[in-house]
């Protein structure tokens, strides 16, 4: 929920997303189906809140979501509801960008949306104030890095990594973004893909999403137990 990448290679989609989150946090849950407003939606869960910050459905949507929204705010003592429920309300819908117009959103901590629908790609942004959707070039490839986690100057640095690891090469496999996600600048513990602050705040998952042609490939690697998962959908 932290660091997402995501890969269109050869019309394969890949999209890697690092949650880094407070180890006294519970550990989540691995992903598994639920049945959501009647459609079948893939998730790992939050036990603390039941929400969620990456799911796929078995239409091939697929939708991450990243702490904070334009620039790092300041938290509130409380909100109305978890920003991975709100995900999950958006993924259950019929249709998640459309929903997206429709969706209160008041009393709701800031967030940012990465949403992969009808093979195309959108960012939605909810600032604490407004709501912010764009659309973006499927065709290309782009990271995000939280900004409650990481100054600007950071994600510029972070965004250059990515760049220079994707310059050499002619075709990007998963693999590729399951190593760039786990190996690079390991020796920076701070701000690096995978960090590790002060023991209290650290990455404790990378989970990924292939989608070549109907098929989706789910991946989850729990980096605290050191157990992975897998799945697949066929999409409809």
């Amino acid at each position: 929920m932290c660091t997402v990448s995501f890969i269109n290679s050869n019309n394969t989609v890949i999209i890697t997303s690092n949650r880094d989150e407070k180890i006294v946090r519970p550990g989540a849950v691995p992903p598994k189906n639920y049945i959501c407003n009647g459609k079948n939606i893939l998730y790992p869960k939050d036990p603390k809140a039941g929400g969620t910050w990456f799911a796929v459905d078995a239409n091939g949507t697929i939708l991450v979501l990243l702490n904070g929204g334009i620039e790092k705010h300041k938290a509130q003592f409380s909100y109305r509801k978890s920003r991975g429920l709100i995900a999950l309300d958006i993924i259950c819908s019929d249709s998640p960008k459309d929903f997206w117009k429709q969706i209160n959103l008041e009393d709701i901590e800031p967030f940012t949306l990465v949403l992969y629908q009808d093979k195309k790609l959108y960012e939605l942004i909810w600032d604490g104030f407004i709501k912010r959707d764009s659309q973006l070039n499927e065709n290309q490839n782009h990271i995000w890095s939280s900004v409650t986690l990481y100054s600007e100057e950071i994600r510029k640095k972070r965004s250059g990594w990515f760049v220079n690891f994707l310059k050499e090469k002619n075709e990007i496999t998963a693999l590729d973004m399951l190593v760039f996600h786990r190996n690079t600048e390991g020796d920076d513990a701070e701000n690096g893909l995978i960090i590790n602050r002060e023991n209290t705040l650290k990455t404790l998952s990378i989970s990924q999403v292939i989608v070549d042609k109907n098929k989706s490939v789910i991946d989850y690697h729990d980096l605290v137990n050191e157990k992975e998962f897998s799945t697949a959908f066929i999409s409809i």
